[in-house]
């Protein structure tokens, strides 16, 4: 099958021809790039609307006039440039009399890493200029397990490069002059799988302002934010029992960032990948690649049914074109968990947060000191509170190393029931009434009891009656990233971090979703509640 792609989310107008007989891509792009500041809707636009014939024509010529289908990005971009390409995507496909495809720009970002990796169920880590997220495939989608708060990492990157006074894109500057650039701290911001970029760019802008020389400013740039991503990737490879990475994205050209996650990568025994670059950057290719496995699939659009979705999110789509794969679980006496190395000897647990060289010295030694007191201190906090949790035998600093009480027969993952979510529920709302939040409260940070079986349906007399009654049979674990707040923001950031959790690991996870609300809402403040709402309406896609 040979499939037209046309791509024009945003900067770049860009057509390209892919056949599956011989696996061969031709790309044609022209990029759209301002005189100055970042990009103008109303400017790409027009370089959108005059650039895609002639993108097009190009690819034309060398299809030999054998066009099966055409794809399209349907978003997620800007409204005026997806509109255009839209339209010439619905008249070319008329015009052929061939199928029309509607195509994800940020699932073919991932799909493409896939497809070249031949990976059969990776993580995908986005990286590009107005996302970053890390998504799994699981029950027929592409899961978000974590996702920007605010912006995108390009950006990001691009904000700090205008204020100092440097042109469109930002991205590469700031690594060119990172090379010459010794490390300085800035703020480090993960919330489980999610993260956050504007305080890192006032803290780098103040920085740059206060005299700090830019290349040390752009060196800090770059070991913190993409250690950031680094480190929920981990998280999400750690979480789904997955031993592949596929990165994608333009900002996934920066060789720091390639090198931090394959070193990462490495460490913990699993496989990375990055595309070519022609690959990374916006194009057509990938949006032609993943269009004509859409279309062998049968997945194609009506043409009344072809509008574009400037907000497009990536599990919104049903993925038609892969089988769906049982999620990898390993079962050892040494886990290698996101942060820590996991050893168990009978009722003892010994966690040591090795260094991760993936990251810059001063910062790995920070974040293993910090968080191991952490840990610590909010684990033996929560017990206090009436929220079961191991007992903590011996800290060793220095050494990042904890001794703890081993609890459970199982993570929550891999035994999730109604009545054991419903206890997170509780201990959430326990520890956030107390005035701290865990951090990372995912379904691998939950320990349960084989004892424990409360299947009956949420809400019930009965249930009610046994979850009172064996409620230290669901342990909360791994305090690391908790903190002391009396932020509303906060607390809801952590049933936020839960609830991802359970979209990337449950079958059910909307019916388990609703008894974890249920449930915190009984014991906590509905605010909390409603602010979960807000940080939903704040991310990437919506």
């Amino acid at each position: 099958m040979r499939v037209l792609g046309i791509e024009g989310t945003a900067w770049c107008a860009s057509a390209a021809l892919y056949d599956s007989g011989t696996d061969s891509v031709v790309i044609e792009s022209d990029a759209y790039a301002p005189d100055s500041g970042g990009i103008h809707p109303r400017e790409a636009a027009e370089h959108m609307r005059s650039a895609i014939p002639e993108v097009v024509e190009t690819i034309l010529d060398e299809s030999d006039g054998q066009v099966d289908a055409v794809a399209f990005s349907r978003g997620p971009g800007l409204g005026p440039c997806l509109r255009i390409v839209g339209s010439a995507a619905r008249a070319l496909a008329q015009t052929l009399d061939v199928p029309l495809v509607g195509v994800n720009h940020m699932v073919a970002h991932l799909e493409i890493g896939r497809h070249r990796s031949g990976f059969d169920a990776p993580v995908c880590l986005n990286a590009s200029g107005a996302n970053a997220h890390v998504l799994a495939f699981r029950n027929g989608r592409y899961r978000v397990l974590g996702e920007t708060m605010d912006t995108g990492v390009g950006n990001a990157l691009d904000k700090f490069t205008r204020h100092v006074g440097w042109s469109h894109p930002g991205g590469p500057k700031v690594e060119s002059h990172a090379k010459d650039g010794e490390y300085t701290d800035l703020p480090y911001v993960v919330k489980g799988m999610d993260f956050s970029f504007s305080g890192i760019m006032s803290a780098a802008k103040q920085a740059y302002d206060d005299g700090t020389p830019v290349e040390d400013v752009c060196r800090g740039l770059e070991e913190t934010v993409f250690a950031m991503l680094a480190e929920v990737s981990e998280r999400a490879l750690s979480l789904t029992g997955r031993d592949e990475l596929v990165l994608g994205g333009g900002v996934a050209q920066n060789d720091r960032l390639r090198g931090m996650l394959a070193e990462m990568c490495e460490q913990r025994g699993a496989d990375f990948f990055a595309p070519e670059p022609r690959f990374l950057r916006d194009n057509a290719g990938m949006i032609a690649v993943l269009g004509e496995k859409m279309a062998r699939a049968g997945d194609t659009l009506e043409i009344e049914d072809s509008a574009i979705d400037s907000n497009f999110r990536p599990d919104e789509v049903p993925v038609t074109w892969r089988d769906p794969e049982p999620p990898v679980r390993p079962d050892r006496d040494v886990l290698q968990g996101a942060e820590a190395t996991v050893t168990f000897e009978n009722d003892h647990v010994t966690k040591v947060r090795l260094p991760k060289s993936y990251r810059h010295g001063r910062l790995d030694a920070r974040l293993r000191r910090d968080r191991t007191v952490l840990e610590a201190r909010l684990t033996s906090e929560a017990r206090r509170h009436g929220v079961p949790t191991p007992l903590v035998w011996d800290v060793d600093v220095p050494e990042s190393t904890l001794t703890l009480q081993r609890v459970g027969d199982s993570d929550l993952r891999d035994a999730l029931t109604e009545s054991r979510v419903r206890d997170v529920g509780r201990h959430l709302a326990a520890i956030h009434d107390a005035g701290f939040v865990h951090g990372d409260p995912t379904t691998r940070n939950v320990r349960v009891t084989a004892e424990q079986s409360r299947d009956e349906p949420a809400g019930s007399e009965t249930t009610r009656e046994r979850v009172s009654a064996s409620d230290d049979r669901t342990f909360l674990i791994d305090f690391g990233l908790g903190y002391y707040t009396d932020d509303v923001e906060d607390y809801a950031m952590d049933c936020h971090v839960f609830e991802q959790s359970l979209a990337g690991t449950a079958d059910d996870a909307e019916a388990l979703t609703a008894a974890f609300e249920d449930a915190y809402g009984e014991a906590g403040d509905e605010a909390v509640l409603d602010q979960l709402r807000a940080i939903e309406g704040r991310g990437r896609y919506q």
